[in-house]
């Protein structure tokens, strides 16, 4: 039997370009990735689909020192139901709001793994 590793499933999606939330056997999706389901002893978990979309829940702006641009830290409220930290691209930082729809991107930086921002659904 091989150990189940969701973060390692989680980031080879990403890898592979696909925004994968795991979900017990009914279909409920739970975020972060976790060997059981939250709540059971089920070790059950499926990957599905995300949709991308998903509300701003909060939003804090990180300043930083000159010539570092600022950015924010944001709480997303995915439409699958689970809530993610990430951040908001697209839009000065100090614009993000609580409420504003958005839609995820998958970034890769040259030097790291894959992960999921999101921008304003009408940047998107």
């Amino acid at each position: 039997m091989m150990p189940i590793q969701p973060d390692h499933d989680y980031h080879a999606h990403l890898a592979a370009g696909c925004f994968m939330l795991p979900a017990d056997a009914d279909g409920v999706a739970f975020y972060p990735p976790r060997a059981v389901v939250p709540g059971t002893a089920a070790d059950a978990v499926r990957w599905i689909a995300a949709s991308g979309r998903g509300v701003v829940y909060s939003s804090s702006t990180v300043h930083k020192r000159a010539p570092e641009p600022s950015y924010n830290v944001a709480l997303i409220d995915l439409a699958e139901g689970p809530r993610m930290m990430s951040r908001v691209e697209g839009i000065d930082p100090n614009d993000v709001r609580i409420g504003m729809a958005v839609v995820a991107r998958i970034v890769t930086p040259d030097d790291g793994e894959p992960f999921v921002v999101f921008e304003p659904e009408t940047a998107a």
